[in-house]
């Protein structure tokens, strides 16, 4: 029989070939061997041999991973029971200025870390929020951040400063048998840990809080959403850096940066509702119409006031210097060169940049950003960017990366797929392997595609379709209804409405993705972005076809106003942007994406590359 610390070995790699489609590499799996042999000898010494250990176990819906959930019947209720396990190498850490939630490790002296307990106790609440079954069973997840390698208590002090709870405890190599002891409070030897382990792997997933059902709540009564991991990092990060500007009367820039989905407006919109809170001078800015108006509309549904807290960009031309605590740029990638447009006064058309009527507005601008995201002409939100400008001004600079994602069920797997189908990472395009956290399909005609989306709509998901630029768009006809500008053959239907009134059922432009009845409409880029649905039907237009076998970019089928200026932008730039602009449509569902294209070797192509096929009925 094998003793717990071989299984575990055979569980990492099992793990690894899983996650990653590959055997790993031993150099890959050193970390783990020196971690998990540790717990693996504490579980037998505890006499747990019978529970079930879960090896980086999957968030449901999002890419993050805890590194052990202990699956097993609880000693006293009888009722299931998990410890959530966070594993850390550290044997010396200390709390970064004095703040009790952000620690500093040995070797990395300017890169603060989440505290571990902070860390596995939004892995607690994650799992609490999502598996379905625990509902109700609040006392059911406990959470443990295990320091084995400090050995002296003395070496992680500061640590203990930062308040435990059931959900997240710290033990240390020092404090290894209250550890085992933990560990026997929350799980019985004599019986087997897999029934409990299939239920939590098995559970359905409760549908996810999305971000703007809860805005009105997150902005003015209190906390909706759980932050995990470097979520929490960066939401950590900022409250650290605006009491350090108002004390010592100091500025600095935060960036995070983070994928489709990764959190970044969820942060956002946490901060906007902590800081409120707190009584510190906040805005919230975007550079998209229909995000500031959706966030004005849902958060100020109730309290007017709240809709002044969403400004965009441009309103901050004329601001005073630090006169507010945070300011929240959102979608910092649709940033501009300048503020100016048709309407500017002539005494603010000063050439002055945009980044830096942004940062100095507050004493911590906060830029949350995407630069994969850039997809129009004049936009230049990019780290390097932002960095040099505040390099220049002499300012700090705090950059976070999220590596998670909660769009897409949280398939890692899809995301990647999708950068390589669009060459916008290194490496081939491949043949979708299949997730079971996410669907994709290839639909024979667009008749199929919106038939497909429309039963989803009928079992009560959300559905839209999308499309690249690549059809005119007319205003609506005398009598207020909208022209089917997208036609493919004998289907036809209208762009979303170009305006802010509804057009008949149709949404305005800012309502599209929000309200149920935009599915009748083809939303664009600008519609889309910044917005999810359970379901994404994407029309690849003409100005995106398969050629030689790679996707390459056609400037004379895109319709784009922004793109009407050749002469401005090179092909290059333009080559970008279009891979960009698809990215984004191609990354708006949670639940499943449907691809057509109208063109034939296209088509073929994505027939090729993902063999799940919906035909017309």
């Amino acid at each position: 029989m094998l003793t717990l610390e071989q299984q575990f070995a055979l569980r990492i790699a099992e793990q690894m070939v899983f996650h990653t489609g590959r055997r790993a590499a031993p150099s890959e799996m050193r970390s783990w061997e020196r971690s998990l042999p540790v717990l693996a000898q504490d579980l037998e010494q505890a006499g747990l041999g019978k529970v079930e250990v879960l090896v980086e176990h999957h968030l449901p819906l999002t890419s993050k991973r805890a590194d052990v959930v202990l699956a097993g019947r609880h000693p006293k209720t009888g009722k299931p029971s998990y410890v959530v396990i966070e594993l850390k190498q550290w044997s010396r850490a200390t709390a970064w200025d004095d703040d009790r939630e952000l620690v500093l490790i040995d070797g990395f002296p300017n890169s603060p870390r989440l505290h571990p307990v902070a860390q596995v106790r939004g892995y607690c609440e994650y799992l609490t929020d999502f598996a379905k079954f625990l509902d109700g069973e609040p006392d059911a997840v406990a959470g443990a951040a295990y320091l084995h390698n400090a050995m002296a208590e003395a070496d992680v002090r500061d640590l203990y400063d930062y308040p435990q709870d059931n959900r997240g405890q710290l033990f240390t190599g020092a404090s290894r048998d209250k550890f085992i002891e933990f560990l026997r409070d929350r799980l019985d030897p004599d019986v087997p840990g897999s029934p409990y382990a299939d239920q939590l792997i098995n559970s359905a997933v409760a549908p996810s809080k999305q971000l703007l059902a809860v805005a009105a709540d997150e902005v003015q009564r209190r906390e909706q959403f759980v932050l995990v991991a470097e979520q929490k990092l960066a939401h950590s990060m900022v409250l650290h850096e605006v009491e350090r500007a108002r004390s010592a009367d100091s500025k600095s820039v935060v960036i995070v940066t983070g994928g489709p989905g990764s959190g970044k407006s969820v942060i956002a919109l946490s901060l906007l509702g902590d800081l409120a809170r707190k009584g510190r001078s906040v805005l919230h800015a975007t550079g998209s119409r229909s995000f500031t108006q959706t966030l004005r509309k849902v958060a100020g549904n109730r309290q007017p006031r709240v809709k002044k807290m969403f400004k965009y960009f441009n309103q901050f031309m004329d601001a005073e210097p630090n006169d507010l605590d945070v300011l929240i740029l959102d979608e910092a990638h649709r940033i501009r060169e300048t503020s100016v447009d048709r309407y500017t006064k002539a005494e603010f058309r000063t050439g002055r940049r945009q980044v830096d009527e942004l940062i100095a507005a507050a004493r911590v601008p906060v830029f949350l950003l995407d630069q994969y995201q850039v997809v129009k002409p004049g936009e230049l939100g990019t780290v390097e960017e932002i960095r040099q400008y505040a390099a220049d001004l002499g300012l700090p600079v705090h950059l976070i990366e999220l590596d998670a994602q909660f769009r897409c069920g949280g398939s890692e797997e899809y995301i990647q797929w999708v950068q390589h189908l669009l060459g916008l990472a290194e490496g081939e395009p491949t043949a979708w392997q299949g997730d079971p956290a996410f669907d994709v399909r290839v639909a024979d005609t667009p008749e199929a595609m919106e038939s497909f989306l429309q039963e989803k709509v009928k079992a009560g998901y959300g559905a839209r379709m999308s499309a690249g630029y690549c059809w005119p768009w007319s205003k609506p006809r005398p009598d207020g209804t909208l022209i089917a500008d997208v036609q493919i053959g004998g289907w036809s239907r209208p762009w979303n409405v170009q305006g802010d009134r509804m057009v008949g059922e149709a949404p305005p432009a800012a309502l599209w993705a929000t309200d149920p009845n935009g599915f009748g409409q083809v939303g664009c880029i600008y519609t889309a972005q910044g917005f999810e649905y359970d379901w994404s039907g994407v029309i690849l237009g003409p100005d995106l076809i398969w050629r030689d076998g790679r996707f390459t970019t056609m400037w004379d089928a895109n319709k784009d106003p922004a793109f009407r200026n050749r002469k401005s932008i090179d092909d290059a730039t333009f080559d970008r942007l279009v891979r960009n602009t698809y990215k984004v449509l191609l990354t708006r569902g949670m639940s499943g994406t449907v691809l057509y294209s109208p063109d034939p070797q296209t088509r073929d192509a994505l027939h090729t590359l993902v063999t799940t096929t919906h035909r017309q009925a």
